[in-house]
């Protein structure tokens, strides 16, 4: 019988190798793409919707912060269960204390909610990395999501990971930490943090 943790490794291997084989596009600044194909009306006015308020100008959301992706809260959706929410604006190194409660066995999705600003950002990705505390150094799980690439818009806009199992039975029960980073396509670290959850046999 095969072993469903191995292979759920082996599927995370090849996505990484995929990952990393990945190589993108040249970045275009807004203009470029205004500028390019300008002659077919159909394609201007779809670029110039999909683009948005960004077509109009620099969009800037919050004019003290320099960055172009703005990091604002993960929200862990739980099938039949509360929502959990991690607000990534303030002290980062608090996270951690505030541990999720996670019902064994439950199908979940992470959501990541981000301001873009001042120009479009291309290859946005999400990674996780998870490690079972009391077993140090070893990486339990790992996912990697490509988000991807985003004009900048005043308003918050989101991605949302596929839907996920927690894992269940004794053995997985516990507590956990976790490692998540977004960052895109040139290896910039928009934001990089830590949080916990225990995997319970119920709610609490």
């Amino acid at each position: 019988m095969a072993n469903p943790a191995v292979d759920h490794m082996d599927s995370v291997e090849d996505e990484i190798e995929a990952v990393s084989n990945y190589k993108p596009p040249p970045e275009k600044s807004i203009e470029q793409i205004l500028e390019a194909d300008k002659e077919d009306e159909s394609l201007r006015k779809y670029k110039e919707a999909l683009l948005g308020d960004a077509k109009s100008g620099n969009v800037i959301v919050e004019p003290d912060d320099p960055r172009k992706v703005i990091v604002k809260k993960l929200v862990l959706r739980v099938l039949d269960g509360p929502d959990m929410e991690l607000d990534l604006t303030g002290d980062l190194t608090k996270l951690k204390k505030q541990t999720f409660v996670i019902k064994e066995g439950v199908s979940y999705k992470i959501r990541i909610d981000f301001i873009v600003q001042r120009e479009i950002v291309h290859g946005l990705k999400y990674v996780q990395k998870t490690y079972r505390l009391g077993v140090p150094g070893i990486t339990v799980d790992k996912m990697t999501h490509m988000v991807g690439s985003y004009p900048p818009k005043m308003e918050i806009q989101s991605y949302t990971t596929p839907s996920e199992d927690a894992p269940a039975g004794v053995v997985a029960r516990g507590s956990y930490t976790v490692q998540s980073l977004f960052t895109d396509d040139d290896d910039n670290e928009h934001l990089k943090w830590e949080w916990s959850f225990d995997i319970k046999k119920d709610w609490k």
